[in-house]
């Protein structure tokens, strides 16, 4: 993502590839109280309860964007999914829980679309916050992998790629790119905060 305008969260024209996420929705900004929600949704001390808040939040500020309800009803013939920006096994044992994955669960209720963990951790990654944009690409660079038993979910799928905070995008480009190169049609990112 270069950081350059676009409209209603669709990738910018000039960076849209065969490969590329094809446009990002969010919901809130991440400053003021919304950052200190999300970090104490996150980080010690892990207040999950947060998280019906959070994913209200999330689901109506999505549901009123066109952009939404266009790739949403556009693809009504491929089966639609939700899938959760993956933890690493060693991260998810030392936090109990993977916040995107709860507001993938959460959400998945609330618009009627099947939630399914494709994607999975292959390597153990520095924390993003802090890394400049560089270092963020080279961190996440083959990160993920899909499970080969879930392969089949995904292939001319439409897939909604869910995580909390999208700052220089490097995550979900790099998980829509392992979608991609594995079959999924389209890949758009719900994001609950925009740094």
């Amino acid at each position: 993502m270069c950081d350059r305008a676009s409209v209603g969260g669709m990738t910018h024209p000039g960076c849209i590839g065969k490969y590329t996420i094809d446009g990002v929705f969010t919901g809130i900004e991440y400053k003021g109280i919304a950052k200190k929600l999300i970090y104490n949704f996150k980080y010690k001390p892990y207040l999950s309860d947060l998280k019906n808040l959070l994913v209200d939040l999330l689901f109506e500020a999505i549901i009123q964007k066109e952009e939404f309800i266009k790739a949403n009803d556009n693809e009504s013939g491929k089966l639609k999914i939700l899938v959760s920006i993956p933890l690493h096994s060693s991260r998810l044992k030392s936090r109990g829980y993977n916040q995107a994955e709860i507001l993938a669960r959460e959400l998945s209720k609330k618009l009627k679309i099947k939630k399914t963990d494709v994607l999975e951790r292959t390597k153990i990654t520095l924390s993003q916050v802090g890394l400049k944009r560089e270092d963020r690409i080279k961190n996440i660079s083959g990160a993920f992998g899909v499970r080969k038993e879930k392969k089949e979910l995904i292939e001319g799928s439409l897939v909604f790629l869910v995580d909390d905070v999208l700052t220089t995008g490097s995550t979900l480009l790099e998980a829509a790119n392992v979608l991609k190169r594995n079959g999924a049609g389209k890949v758009w990112g719900i994001v609950l905060a925009r740094d």
